[in-house]
């Protein structure tokens, strides 16, 4: 364990089982100024409360649960006070799954004083690259009590990775 992880952050689960940088054989990927660090820092080890020690904004960083259950890859991510409208959830090519958005900052009304402003307008994208057994055809995303849950299904298939190619005449 690196010194900046074992300062920012706690080891996850998923590391037990799949290795020190993956959850069960598939990579997470954080936002492109926590690349910079790659070499230095376990990614996903980066909370909300490693965020500030970074220079990002905690909400940068949501936090985000994965679990893998018979049926389905399950992701858990916290994005309080965000609605169903500020998230864009996707599947970019070779299977890349993209949580995104932008929490809004309320109206500002003119005459209004304010002597601290910390729940400002902040942006944030999550992006995990699923394993190789994940049905992209069939995502399911909800958003309850500030948890956005993205389940995507296993494809129960065994499909063969390496095939025989015949040589043509």
């Amino acid at each position: 364990m690196s010194m900046i992880t074992s300062m920012l952050g706690r080891k996850q689960q998923s590391q037990k089982q799949g290795g020190a940088r993956t959850g069960g054989g598939a990579e997470v990927v954080e936002p492109v100024s926590i690349d910079i660090l790659e070499p230095f820092v376990d990614a996903i080890s980066l909370t909300a409360f490693a965020a500030p020690a970074l220079g990002l904004p905690p909400f940068a960083t949501a936090s985000m649960d994965w679990k893998e259950t018979p049926a389905a890859h399950v992701f858990m991510a916290d994005l309080p006070g965000v609605r169903r409208d500020e998230v864009k959830v996707e599947v970019e090519e070779e299977k890349v799954l993209k949580i995104s958005g932008q929490r809004q900052r309320a109206a500002e009304d003119k005459g209004d004083r304010w002597h601290r402003v910390e729940r400002s307008s902040e942006r944030f994208v999550r992006t995990v690259r699923l394993p190789p057994n994940a049905n992209t055809d069939t995502v399911h995303a909800t958003l309850e009590n500030g948890v956005l849950t993205v389940t995507v299904p296993k494809d129960n298939e065994r499909k063969a990775y390496g095939r025989l190619i015949p040589i043509a005449n």
